[in-house]
């Protein structure tokens, strides 16, 4: 199989013009839509062009350390969306969410990329930088709707955490079905994008392998491994959170602590 074909600036900047459609819906049904469009599709290409260039130079570069302060970054850049997105106290709750983002990265890619694709060296920005972002990118995606069903549900329904703990409950039962609530609203839709792959959607690894000459079935097992890594990885990072967010979120008496929720979102 040939490589991709490549795709000229000029070309690039041509496709823009399919925008035209949903932007002329958004007029016509006045939906408000247009500015918010624009400035992330602007955004979206001036980030993805500098980081283009700079991962240019991380892979030139093949180093450890700067591979890993890479990664460092995107968890913090997701940490602090997923806080701002889901509503959540960053002075309450970054420092247990950035703990939990490393240590399910890590549990992850060294599974994965040391165990799985047995690679010699596994900071290697081909497959560690990549992989690293998917798992992080989902992870914040599920994050955003599971912390804030989880915290938001345990302030809105003090009454029966209360309930539950004071009647002998403990604070593990008394919280437990704020967690199953957050895990279920969080992980469901990706359990059900996972069953149905590829026979709705090909996926984007998949696809990216197709373009880029590998063959389908190579390109088939990468996908199933990723889809693996990403389920594993959203989903210890997402429990961790909660586990770790805990510590924070409650006093020493149990007592859910002040200002977990911001008063609004942005």
């Amino acid at each position: 199989m040939s490589a991709a074909q490549d795709i000229s600036w000029v070309s690039l900047a041509f496709s823009l013009l399919i925008l035209l459609i949903p932007l002329a819906g958004f007029w016509y049904y006045r939906v408000g839509l247009t500015r918010s469009t624009l400035i992330a599709i602007t955004r979206m290409v001036i980030q993805l062009s500098a980081v283009a260039l700079y991962l240019e130079f991380i892979f030139e570069q093949n180093n450890a350390f700067l591979n890993s302060a890479w990664v460092l970054i995107m968890i913090l850049v997701g940490v602090f969306t997923t806080l701002k997105r889901s509503g959540l106290n960053h002075r309450v709750l970054a420092v247990p969410l950035v703990i939990s983002g490393v240590t399910s990265i890590v549990i992850v890619d060294a599974f994965f990329l040391g165990f799985v694709i047995k690679l010699p060296y596994v900071f290697e920005s081909q497959y560690f930088i990549p992989i690293s972002g998917m798992i992080l990118g989902n992870a914040m995606n599920h994050n955003i709707v599971g912390l804030n069903a989880y915290f938001e549900g345990l302030v809105k329904n003090q009454n029966l955490y209360y309930f539950l703990l004071i009647n002998g409950k403990g604070k593990k039962a008394a919280i437990n079905p704020f967690i199953v609530q957050a895990i279920r609203k969080a992980l469901n839709p990706m359990i059900a994008n996972t069953s149905v792959m590829g026979l709705i959607s090909l996926p984007g690894m998949m696809t990216g392998q197709i373009l880029g000459g590998n063959s389908p079935a190579t390109a088939i097992r990468y996908q199933i491994m990723i889809m693996l890594a990403i389920f594993a990885g959203c989903s210890i990072n997402l429990m961790l959170s909660i586990m770790l967010g805990n510590k924070s979120a409650f006093d020493r008496m149990d007592r859910i602590a002040p200002g977990v929720l911001r008063t609004k979102v942005d």
